[in-house]
């Protein structure tokens, strides 16, 4: 083999030439971290889920404001009973269908009180909400909505156990700006035109309404973590079927009466109803991907879509503080989601364990317990021993 010449040789570098361009290699930018932290495949699909329950809230609220202006309808029971009663075909049937402990008879015999509450939690969180607007201007409903986001984290913590950082505070501040910034857009649109009948009223049902979806959202997380997604909506479904339908006979009959029934109301109910039917079976399977807070964060833009249709269809007018204020509960949502929340200690929880895991979760069981059964390495020896070594 001949000996490399003079000229294939390496280039010796300099002492402080290597120093300088080393330290060039070794030190990435922050910026490029930061960039790779938010944009993950996992903050991206969480957007999108959120974006999707915010439409399907949109959908409800353009419906119930199309069915109040163009006919004079204003049933929002009527509507949730609707709702109700598609979640009580299709879920509750799936229960039916179930043997086991997971059996709607089962459930029913350990848990039909509890379901009986959250029920009726539920649907009175959907009534004074929509009922406070008949007393109360939107600015305020927009703002005391937002009451709910602090106290569904406080339950969180003592509840289900939750531990927050920083940046999670700082998010729920950067996107209750956000709702700051689209509350100002309304007033300088000049959407307050009505001052309510009792702003009192209106403002005690709108911190009642939030407190009690907050309540709702966290049994939710709690039910669809823990036990099933199909338990959830199926009791849901049965009970509130049953409390809507008794609170639609007492305070909405005669409303229901002087309807004047044509294919288009009926079509909006129909929208309607669909619309909710989407957001409660899909806002179950986003929460047990995420949290119930980071799921009411993101759906703080629904009032921004509904803006977005109203300007076509109610002759809204436009304000460039809409998409500033949409952009910022996007980067507060995004930040939020960045950083996972901590969780106490199960020794230390006094919440009572599930039976059952139940069938949505068995599927994930069997993953987790799968990825902590250690491997096992078979070695052969010269003499032909086996070792076997497991961790």
């Amino acid at each position: 083999m001949e000996a490399a010449g003079a000229e294939d040789a390496p280039c010796p570098r300099a002492p402080s030439e290597t120093a300088a361009a080393a330290p060039l290699r070794s030190s990435p930018s922050p910026l490029l971290g930061i960039k790779d932290k938010l944009c993950t495949c996992h903050i991206l699909k969480i957007l999108a889920l959120g974006q999707m329950l915010s439409l399907f809230i949109c959908g409800t609220a353009v419906a119930s404001q199309y069915l109040a202006e163009q006919y004079k309808v204003n049933t929002p029971m009527l509507q949730s009973f609707i709702n109700y009663c598609l979640l009580l075909l299709v879920y509750t049937t799936m229960l039916a269908f179930r043997r086991g402990s997971d059996s709607l008879l089962q459930i029913l015999k350990r848990k039909w009180w509890k379901y009986i509450l959250l029920a009726l939690v539920d649907v009175e969180a959907n009534y004074t909400i929509v009922k406070a607007y008949q007393y109360t201007t939107l600015t305020s409903v927009q703002l005391l909505d937002c009451f709910g986001i602090p106290v569904l984290m406080a339950l969180s913590w003592f509840i289900l156990r939750a531990r927050y950082r920083l940046i999670h505070f700082i998010a729920v501040a950067v996107c209750l700006l956000g709702v700051g910034t689209m509350v100002g857009a309304d007033i300088l649109a000049g959407r307050q035109n009505s001052e309510g009948s009792d702003v009192v009223i209106g403002d005690v049902l709108v911190l009642l309404g939030a407190s009690l979806y907050a309540i709702s959202n966290v049994s939710e997380e709690y039910i669809v973590k823990n036990l099933s997604r199909v338990e959830f909506l199926g009791m849901v479904g049965l009970f509130g079927t049953i409390i809507s339908g008794l609170q639609l006979a007492i305070v909405e009959h005669a409303d229901i009466a002087h309807i004047q029934w044509n294919w288009k109301i009926a079509l909006l109910f129909v929208a309607f109803a669909l619309c909710m039917f989407g957001l409660y079976s899909f806002m179950p399977v986003v929460i047990k991907v995420t949290s119930a807070t980071s799921v009411n964060l993101g759906i703080l833009t629904a009032d921004l879509y509904s803006l977005f249709f109203g300007l076509f269809l109610f002759g809204y007018k436009f304000s460039g503080l809409y998409l500033l204020s949409f952009g910022v509960i996007m980067v507060g949502f995004i930040l939020y989601c960045s950083t996972p929340t901590r969780t106490a200690e199960e020794a230390t929880t006094s919440l009572p364990q599930p039976a059952s895991i139940g069938f949505d979760n068995l599927g994930l069981k069997i993953e987790e317990n799968h990825q902590e059964t250690p491997a096992a390495t078979v070695q052969f020896t010269k003499e032909e021993n086996v070792q076997v070594n497991t961790g």
